[in-house]
């Protein structure tokens, strides 16, 4: 006789413990309260045990519901896969006491697939792996985990997965997990207790948004130091990693923002190998998704109609509502991109709640909705995966590309969008943002600042080890410790100007670290200004003395937003254009250090700490898979472009214009005033020139013409790409968009018969394609390397990203009318305009979206240098 499952009861609300209705029937109540075609029913009446077996018959006998065959063919091929990248961190390896837990689990039918694959990696049967189904219907549990210790999946997991339930809401399994009844295996009760005291868990329901409550600190920052920003979270080695699958599109049956709260509730640690498996539905054509949602033969009605007799079930009579009285009806809402449920009366009539006597009237036609499946573009998944402070480790899409299996986690630090009111803390979650304007390129946050501080922290102290402190990655740089001592040394300057005030001990640092340099690549001999360094590795100031130093710089910044907060100092346009110009200034150096560090990646950087690394081999293969461009080209122009924008410096000391600062949109020097450009008529390359046909380039002739770029290296007798992980070989790298000189390019481009394109094309060309950080641009650290450009394909007009990296234009970085040089630096453009600079535009994958969203933006480099990361697409000039 078979073994009866185990199944652990997690039920925190004891009123679900003993009658299962209490919350249910609230809910039912409150939703037949509604006004006329504002009445609903909760989603969760059709997956009671019969609803959840009439969906297993439209997963078996409906073809045209293509969600449940679109996922079992992507975990039927890349099963093995995944759970390979799933333990990437751990080189591969199952780790003891490795738990997967799975919300909704269903039929276990396209589970077992991810199970099987586990069991293959399961090296030790002593080892093996814990997997737990989570339902709320404890016989559906025992009946689906008991067909499969039975089936022949079964006897393959036996010795590597142990298979166990978990009973209970979403909520309970996540509060039993989050309080630590995996590694204690702690009564329920002692659960529940040990969630009370724990105030950070967010109390969240399947229908309630969880509201975060403000901070009751007296201080803008409610922080006591800098360091309690900067303090990153060091990962428990004894707890083993959880995996967590959400599939089936469920997250659909959530309202947006119900998702990312959701989502964001999940239990899963930074830097510990925790990972979720993501289902999500793509905004596929409308009548496709009808389809799905109304078979012909009726599978869906029938599943959609048992939850009228599940919502008269739970009031206390079944044949409560008539079902030969109501027709279902679905419909896809393409604005929304969400497909909508609903219980029509065919007439008027009424129903009696049994417990109360009360009757609830419906007119003819009048509609009940009962489920929402909101459906997912690449823009809502950027926005939900950001909102939610998960990173996208890999992504399947299945062969018809109607269905996503994205693979997540939750890494060291993010960047949120610049639209959302909230930013990331170190502690996890999000807390409201206190903005000092409307407009996102306006005053800086502290958050802001927070989240600059965690990443420079991050690359200065976790990627650069003490050994390479007093090296230099590239001759024209100073060596990796003058940056450490750079950034707070320039932004105690600007607040001493600012303030009036004296410069933080020791003040000789701004003798030594006021100016880093920028020599003429031909002739190093000749610099801008720059501050005089040390020549000996001991005439340097002590690390310790530096990074005190900078704690204290910050801790002088933290009381400056003080200040303003309580009214002692005037938020003004030169208080506010100095807190930009130090914000974004640490954060163009950040990148300015990674593109050095990458010179030594393999030799001496450590790769970026507690991110998934990447498993290359995967990623390439879908790499080579993903959709190309619809043609090599698309034609632009004639056209007027705007360029820039008014953020006039001279502004700043106006009387009345001083004080404007909301909704005010800061930048540098050089991207003021606002001005236009006439371009004609254009062809341009729908994506940047890559590193594969660089390469073809290059062996067939091409050494005569261009260098060997920095952004490769020869290894092992191989050419490969550079990365933070070190060396990757060519053909994993081979649709990237390759990085290297502006001179390159433009040899390059002349060959093919085209050139690069001059600022005003570029610029049309991302107004027109380029999806922005919302859109999944490869901005804002979401990797740590370049990937395939996706401008081009069929969907969303051509709309997507160039793959990670600035690019160069064919402008050069001059003198123009309406320029005026910055007072507070007077230098940061003007040093430039020498000859050798050429505009570039956009962002890299280490460029804030502060920065890369900005489309006044105009960086600029030497045109033959070859570090940094800029590619270039090419132009082709349309004869009349």
């Amino acid at each position: 006789m078979p073994t009866k499952p185990q199944i652990v009861d997690v039920r925190l609300d004891e009123r679900t413990v003993t009658t299962g209705t209490d919350d249910i029937c609230q809910q039912i109540l409150t939703g037949l309260k509604q006004p006329v075609n504002e009445k609903t029913l909760p989603t969760l009446l059709l997956y009671n045990e019969r609803g959840l077996r009439l969906y297993d018959d439209i997963t078996t006998e409906a073809p045209e519901y293509y969600l449940f065959a679109a996922e079992e063919e992507i975990l039927k091929t890349h099963a093995d896969e995944i759970v390979r990248v799933m333990h990437s961190r751990g080189e591969g390896e199952i780790l003891l006491g490795e738990v997967v837990l799975e919300l909704g689990a269903g039929a276990l039918r396209k589970t077992s697939h991810v199970l099987l694959g586990l069991s293959r990696l399961v090296s030790s049967p002593t080892n093996p792996v814990t997997y737990y189904a989570l339902d709320l219907e404890r016989r559906e549990l025992e009946r689906t985990l008991g067909q499969l210790a039975m089936s022949d999946v079964g006897s393959l997991l036996q010795d590597k997965v142990d298979a166990k339930g978990m009973l209970g809401t979403y909520d309970d399994g996540l509060k039993f997990v989050a309080a630590g009844g995996l590694r204690s295996h702690l009564l329920p009760e002692t659960i529940r207790a040990s969630v009370e005291d724990k105030s950070q868990l967010n109390k969240y329901s399947r229908d309630i948004s969880p509201i975060s409550t403000p901070s009751t600190s007296s201080s803008v920052t409610g922080l006591t130091s800098p360091t309690d920003m900067t303090t990153l979270s060091t990962p428990d080695p004894l707890q083993p990693p959880l995996h967590i699958m959400f599939l089936g599109s469920s997250l659909g049956n959530f309202s947006r923002a119900e998702g990312a709260a959701f989502l964001r509730s999940l239990p899963l640690r930074r830097g510990c190998g925790d990972t979720l498996l993501l289902g999500l539905d793509h905004d596929n054509q409308a009548a496709r998704i009808e389809t799905a949602y109304n078979d012909p033969k009726g599978y869906t009605r029938r599943f959609i109609m048992n939850g009228l007799k599940a919502a008269g079930s739970a009031l206390g009579d079944e044949q409560m509502f008539d079902e030969d009285k109501w027709e279902y009806v679905g419909k896809y809402n393409k604005e929304e991109r969400r497909h909508e449920a609903y219980y029509k009366s065919k007439s008027g009539q009424s129903v009696i709640i049994p417990s109360t006597n009360d009757k609830v009237s419906f007119l003819a036609d009048e509609m009940i909705q009962v489920e929402v499946s909101y459906k997912y573009s690449e823009t809502d998944v950027h926005v939900l995966f950001t909102e939610a402070e998960l990173r996208p480790i890999q992504r399947w899409v299945d062969s018809f590309s109607q269905y996503s299996l994205w693979l997540l986690e939750r890494p060291p630090f993010m960047f949120p969008l610049l639209s959302s009111p909230s930013a990331s803390v170190l502690s996890g979650g999000l807390v409201p943002k206190r903005s000092y304007s409307s407009s996102p390129f306006g005053v800086p946050s502290i958050q802001d600042w927070q989240n600059m501080w965690t990443l420079w922290d991050f690359v200065t102290r976790r990627m650069i080890p003490d050994s390479m402190l007093f090296q230099k990655p590239i001759d024209l740089r100073h060596i990796c410790l003058f940056y450490l001592g750079h950034i707070p040394t320039f932004l105690d300057i600007h607040l001493s100007r600012l303030l009036g005030e004296p410069h933080t001990d020791p003040q000789e640092f701004k003798d030594i670290f006021e100016r880093g340099i920028d020599p003429n690549v031909d002739d190093p001999t000749k610099c801008h200004d720059h501050s005089e360094v040390p020549q000996s590795d001991e005439d340097w100031p002590q690390l310790e003395t530096i990074l005190d130093f900078q704690t204290r710089v910050r801790r002088r910044l933290l009381q400056l937003y003080d200040d303003i907060h309580s009214g002692r100092i005037s938020l003004t346009r030169k208080v506010g254009r100095v807190l930009q110009m130090t914000c974004e200034h640490e954060a163009l150096h950040a990148e300015t250090l990674l593109y050095m560090l990458l010179q030594r990646a393999g030799t001496g950087t450590i790769p970026p700490p507690d991110f998934t690394p990447p498993n290359w081999a995967s990623l390439a293969e879908i790499w080579e898979a993903a959709p190309k461009q619809v043609s090599p080209t698309v034609i632009l122009g004639p056209a007027v472009v705007s360029l820039g924008h008014d953020d006039i410096e001279a502004d700043d000391i106006d009387l009345v214009k001083a004080l404007e600062v909301d909704g005010h949109e800061f930048g540098w020097d050089n991207e003021s005033p606002k001005r236009k450009a006439y371009v004609n008529e254009f062809s341009i390359e729908w994506r940047p020139i890559t590193n594969g046909q660089f390469y073809d380039f290059y062996k067939s002739g091409g050494q005569e013409q261009v260098k060997f770029p920095a952004s490769w290296v020869e290894y092992k007798g191989e050419t490969c790409v550079r990365t933070m992980y070190g060396p990757v070989p060519m053909k994993i790298a081979w649709n990237w968009p390759i990085m290297t000189s502006y001179d390159d390019f433009s040899a390059y481009a002349i060959v093919k018969g085209g050139r690069l394109p001059t600022n005003p094309e570029l610029r049309l060309f991302y107004d027109k394609f380029e999806a922005g950080y919302e859109g999944g641009a490869n901005w804002g650290f979401r990797n740590w390397h370049p990937i395939p450009s996706t401008t081009g394909g069929e969907r969303d007009g051509g709309r997507g990203h160039n793959g990670g990296v600035w690019e160069w234009t064919s402008t050069l970085f001059d003198n123009y009318e309406g320029f005026v040089p910055s007072k507070l630096y007077p230098g940061y453009s003007k040093d430039f305009f020498d000859g050798t600079h050429q505009v570039v535009l956009g962002g890299s994958y280490a460029t804030i979206p502060r920065i890369a969203e900005r489309r006044s933006v105009r960086n600029w480099y030497q045109r033959k240098y070859p570090y940094s990361w800029i590619g270039a697409r090419m132009v082709y000039d349309i004869a009349k």
